[in-house]
């Protein structure tokens, strides 16, 4: 019993040390666009449901994609570090930097015809308006994501992930600022929303780079390389898998602010709703700590031939993550008639958000479950792919 509890307790070391720390840059980065909606949120419910169908659909459309195609460096780096190949991290995150770059000019009509395509699956003139100006401001946004998830997943697979935490703590003070400044102050409203939004995250990446640049990665990082563009191919079919898998984690989510979108009253209907996703994705990100962690868990011990090891990882995540999942849960039952009342401030939103308390209880619950599993199953069955790349 000694044994096992001690076994138990090494590996929650090892699984803290990297899911602490990705927890804690999830939650600091989708605060970002928490603060963000909370802000924008004041100014009106038009407002509201605008930019939550812009960050919900459009930025969540494209924040799925490259956020699963960066993933794939969590296989091919996690392998990377428990084979002793650590010359090959750099390549690899530079190939899914050309990777995610293209996927992101392939994703930027989405952000500039945002509001004829809201229209056109008869979402509210007014919002589907509002909601594509936004976007459209939004699309360095888009740049920075193609930018940032590969650097995340390089720095995660060498457990050198607190310096990106305290990065994005400071960004996030630096956000919540420019959006008192340029929304409130200067009364810029959603525009102001957009550039805080924009500066933030290319922030982000340029402190990212310089930490990158600065010498603590001697063997990882040895420069920009030509073989980022060998074996492409390899590589696009790797990260396309991680991204379906993602994907279909993230999308549903979409399709619920379409759906309610259609609904009559939309403009309450699409803020009570986003309202709950903002809290049920601020958990999320915590889930997908734990996913990453796993994730990182198993490609190191299944790199370095240690397969048991791997599945013990596996059961630690997984029975942390339900354990984190119940607190939320009951967190949300208990502040359900208040939580609301941090992005609007008009009686029947927050009356019609309180009545879905029950429901994003439990969806809270259910979802701190799936991403784990989810990290576990990409990574173990592409182990043999990765070893070709």
């Amino acid at each position: 019993m000694g044994r096992l509890v001690a076994k138990i307790w090494n590996e929650s070391k090892k699984m803290w040390q990297i899911g602490g720390a990705a927890i804690l840059i999830g939650v600091l980065q989708f605060s970002i666009g928490f603060v963000t909606v909370a802000f924008a949120g004041h100014l009106g419910v038009v407002e509201l449901a605008a930019i939550s169908i812009a960050q919900n659909v459009i930025e969540g459309f494209a924040y799925g994609i490259l956020l699963g195609m960066g993933s794939a460096l969590e296989t091919l780096c996690g392998q990377a570090v428990g084979a002793g190949q650590l010359h090959m991290l750099g390549v690899y995150m530079q190939r899914s930097w050309v990777i995610s770059g293209v996927t992101a000019m392939v994703l930027t009509p989405i952000y500039a015809f945002t509001s004829p395509m809201l229209k056109l699956v008869r979402q509210s003139k007014d919002v589907s308006e509002v909601a594509g100006k936004y976007a459209t401001w939004t699309i360095p946004q888009l740049y920075a994501y193609a930018m940032n998830f590969p650097l995340q997943k390089f720095f995660q697979s060498q457990s050198k992930v607190w310096v990106m935490a305290v990065i994005s703590g400071v960004v996030l003070g630096i956000h919540a600022l420019l959006n008192w400044i340029l929304v409130i102050k200067m009364g810029h409203g959603l525009l102001g929303a957009a550039i805080a939004v924009d500066v933030s995250w290319w922030l982000i990446n340029l402190s990212q780079m310089i930490y990158l640049v600065s010498g603590f990665f001697p063997e990882a990082w040895q420069g920009f390389s030509l073989l980022a563009f060998q074996n492409l191919a390899a590589f696009v079919k790797l990260s396309l898998a991680s991204a379906v898998m993602l994907c279909l984690e993230l999308w549903y989510y979409t399709a619920v602010i379409i759906l309610v979108g259609c609904l009559q009253n939309p403009k309450i209907a699409v803020g009570a709703i986003s309202i709950c996703m903002n809290y049920q994705l601020w958990a999320l990100m915590i889930a997908l700590g734990f996913s990453a962690a796993v994730s990182v868990r198993v490609s190191n011990e299944l790199g370095a031939n240690h397969p048991k090891a791997a599945k013990f990882a596996v059961v630690v995540s997984v029975s942390t993550s339900v354990f984190f999942g119940l607190i939320f849960m009951v967190m949300v039952l208990i502040f359900r008639e208040h939580a609301p009342k941090l992005f609007t401030n008009v009686p029947e939103l927050v009356r019609e958000t309180s009545k879905l308390g029950y429901l994003l209880g439990v969806t809270i619950f259910l979802n701190s479950i799936q991403p784990v599993l989810s990290g576990y199953a990409s990574r173990g069955a592409h182990q043999d792919m990765g070893r070709t790349t």
